[in-house]
């Protein structure tokens, strides 16, 4: 009976559609829609390559976990000096405090278009974004990890098929779709083209949270590598489905007019589709993208604190000490939990686009330090021959160390 039920569907594919749901957030939307608005159709192929190297990432998470039955923070603070330890958590606070800020902005200014709750855009915003706040933690709290995986699946299903219906509604030219998927090209765009491009790239997926993937495979009882079989799979159905909603957001973006930044487009894009396709395509993009931002919240609300928890049990162990694994109800996962959901709701009277562009740089800048640690970490003499990197996944490595590496320095040059 166990077996049955840990290979029906959900069980196999839940981790990974988490990781679609959680990587997903405002900031995909506002990315693909104006990267389709400058550079339009010819462009997808960013999209696919972006989800590609996330997926590479994720699956040498995984093959480290199920090899060596660590996690990866604990794999890479054991074999960091322990003074060195604390940089992680320097990292991690102000991470939490800008995805926070923008997650629960994005779900105010998403929920005040759909049901306003107050003559003042602004004042809505606050209100709906502090209910989004208490609501995703008492969903994580109560629900338990089978209940969240439950409406976090309803949720993607929700975020893609409005989207991609909307995309699909408006219309569009299949041979230039399908040389836009296939033939790389860059539109010059006002030489913004490379700009977009890259942009376009390291905006598919999350950042930080696919750090996430580990513990929730953990959660579905997968704990050797006789299972990396069923994260890949999930893993390749998250990014499909990451994908196709980035795809579908570009398509968007090309057809109907953009203005405003980060969630403030969101209604924007949604008044644009109403003039194209009737009111009933304003009410479900509106769906879909509030889907899409607060399945975002849920999941870091959810899962974050198993990263910070991690750190903690960790911070002045050796390789030769015996761990206990994360506990849910200790202290160190609950604090930081609640924290996640209250301090960031300080931020809600700023703007939403200045949140976003602070997440997004100090977001950027984990993506290489992953890859390198996947370097580090994968190799034969640590996980054995089986298991470690292979000659294209150690390439698919170096080059997104690469990118995101020199994405990183623009972005913040910018």
């Amino acid at each position: 009976m166990e077996g049955k039920k840990a290979r029906s569907p959900l069980r196999i594919l839940g981790p990974g559609l988490l990781v679609a749901a959680t990587g997903v957030g405002a900031g995909d939307l506002a990315t693909g829609a104006f990267s389709g608005s400058a550079l339009g159709p010819a462009v997808l192929w960013a999209v696919l390559v972006g989800a590609f190297l996330k997926y590479v990432l994720s699956e040498g998470l995984a093959r480290w976990q199920l090899s060596s039955g660590e996690t990866l923070l604990e794999g890479a603070l054991l074999r960091t000096p322990r003074r060195l330890r604390w940089l992680f958590l320097i990292y991690l606070l102000p991470w939490s405090w800008f995805v926070g800020s923008a997650l629960v902005g994005a779900c105010g200014v998403t929920a005040q278009a759909l049901l306003p709750i107050a003559d003042d855009p602004l004042r809505g915003k606050v209100i709906w974004g502090v209910v989004h706040s208490a609501l995703g933690l008492l969903l994580v709290r109560r629900g338990g990890f089978r209940l969240f995986e439950r409406m976090m699946g309803v949720a993607v299903g929700v975020m893609f098929v409005t989207v991609v219906w909307t995309a699909v509604a408006l219309g569009f030219d299949g041979g230039e779709v399908l040389r836009g998927l296939l033939v790389p090209s860059l539109p010059d765009a006002g030489g913004e083209g490379l700009d977009w491009t890259v942009a376009l790239i390291g905006g598919v997926g999350g950042t930080l949270t696919l750090l996430c993937y580990g513990y929730w495979i953990r959660e579905e009882g997968r704990t050797s590598a006789a299972e990396l079989g069923l994260c890949r799979i999930d893993l390749a159905v998250g990014f499909s489905v990451t994908a196709l909603f980035g795809v579908a957001m570009v398509l968007i973006g090309s057809r109907v007019e953009t203005s405003g930044r980060g969630s403030g487009l969101i209604v924007s894009l949604a008044s644009q589709l109403e003039g194209e396709l009737g009111s009933t395509a304003r009410w479900a993009f509106l769906l879909g993208a509030w889907g899409a931002v607060f399945s975002s919240l849920v999941g870091v609300w959810q899962a974050v604190p198993y990263i910070f928890a991690d750190f903690w049990r960790l911070r002045r162990a050796s390789s030769t000490d015996p761990l206990p694994s994360v506990d849910t109800s200790a202290p160190p996962y609950r604090l930081y939990q609640l924290g996640l959901a209250a301090i960031p709701l300080l931020g809600l009277g700023g703007g939403f686009k200045q949140a976003q562009k602070a997440y997004a740089v100090v977001g950027a800048g984990f993506l290489p330090i992953l890859a390198l640690v996947l370097l580090i970490l994968n190799r034969r003499w640590l996980i054995g021959a089986q298991h470690a990197n292979r000659p294209l996944t150690v390439v698919a490595l170096l080059a997104t160390l690469v990118f995101f590496f020199l994405a990183g320095v623009h972005g913040l040059k910018q």
